[in-house]
C-alpha cells in the first residue's frame, strides 16, 4: 500500500496493488474516484480536494491509520 499526495493539483492518492493495464477508474463521488479491475480487484482510490478530505481540525491535513487489531494508530502529514 502507499500513499501519494501532490500539492500542485491537492490530489491524494491511495494504491492498493499495482495497477494492470485493464482498470477503470469510476467517479463514486464529487471528489473521490475508484480504480477497479474487470475481476473487481480494488487498485486505488483517488482523493480529489485532498486536503479537504483529509484535513483535522486538531492537527491539519493529514492521512490517518488505525490499526484496529492492535489500536495503534499514527497519523502521516500533508505536505500542504
Amino acid at each position: 500500500m502507499n500513499i501519494s499526495y501532490d500539492s500542485r493539483y491537492n490530489i491524494a492518492y491511495l494504491r492498493l496493488a499495482k495497477k494492470t493495464k485493464n482498470v477503470n477508474s469510476i467517479k463514486i463521488g464529487e471528489e473521490i474516484i475508484v480504480d477497479i479491475g474487470k475481476d473487481g480487484t480494488l487498485y486505488g482510490l483517488e482523493f480529489l480536494n485532498a486536503n479537504k478530505q483529509l484535513f483535522s481540525e486538531k492537527s491539519g491535513a493529514e492521512f490517518s491509520v488505525l490499526n484496529e487489531a492492535t489500536g495503534k494508530h499514527i497519523e502521516i502529514p500533508l505536505p500542504v
